[in-house]
């Protein structure tokens, strides 16, 4: 069954309806960085618009393609039963118009295992602190993961803090665990990560090193499994720090 969210709109429980929303950081559309990374993962997240890039890369960017470019905030959910799209985007007007912006103050380029990222290079404790509050605002329309879903996760082999943040948040990497990355590739072979890492860094020059507003937070939808995500809806930060 296809679920777009026109039609989980018309329904009230969602328990047959496999479509998830995520909550995420990313700059609005006309934002340069947003611009290159579309560029860079041959899809914009804004449309679902395509792009023509090179095999090579299209190979080691396949996953971060598929869910665009982005910082996840709260990971992708199925909404409770008796919760509504409605009353999702309700919450995510009040809790835009109730929260202050963060800055970055230097982005950088990492590699986290063996993936690339854009990263904070010392993450602020404000940033910490509000991907936290996104966590716990938005818990009640989390539907429990289901027994697969856990074990895709291989809880064993997580160390306690991240497996005690699954089982409660739905998500491994939230609270203390929580690292701000926008990712831009997906594993890279050891010996290809030299020549990645020095692509991206011609590719990313204008924005590595330099500040980054956090102030917008985006619900983006996947509207069945295994489809890309794209931005349903983006909201400016409006609170006061």
């Amino acid at each position: 069954m296809t679920c777009v969210p026109e039609l989980a709109r018309q329904q009230r429980h969602f328990s047959r309806c496999p479509i998830r929303f995520a909550l995420y950081f990313t700059p609005p559309a006309d934002h340069p960085l947003v611009g290159r990374a579309a560029s860079w993962l041959g899809r914009d997240a804004f449309g679902g618009e395509t792009r023509a890039i090179p095999e090579a890369r299209a190979n080691v960017t396949e996953s971060a393609r598929r869910y665009g470019f982005h910082a996840t905030l709260k990971a992708p959910f199925r909404l409770h039963e008796g919760e509504s799209v409605e009353a999702l985007e309700a919450a995510l007007d009040r809790f835009a118009r109730e929260t202050a912006p963060v800055t970055i103050p230097v982005l950088a380029l990492k590699q986290l295992g063996r993936f690339f990222a854009l990263v904070p290079d010392e993450q602020p404790a404000e940033l910490t602190a509000f991907a936290a509050r996104v966590v716990e605002a938005f818990e009640p329309f989390r539907a429990p993961l289901s027994a697969a879903e856990i074990a895709k996760r291989s809880p064993e082999t997580l160390p306690r803090p991240e497996r005690d943040n699954l089982l409660r948040w739905g998500y491994p990497y939230v609270m203390d665990a929580f690292q701000f990355h926008m990712t831009l590739t997906d594993k890279i072979a050891p010996e290809e990560s030299d020549a990645m890492r020095a692509e991206l860094e011609r590719e990313f020059a204008s924005f590595i090193g330099k500040p980054l507003a956090v102030d917008h937070l985006a619900l983006f939808v996947e509207p069945e499994p295994g489809a890309p995500f794209t931005v349903q809806k983006l909201l400016r930060l409006e609170g006061r720090a």
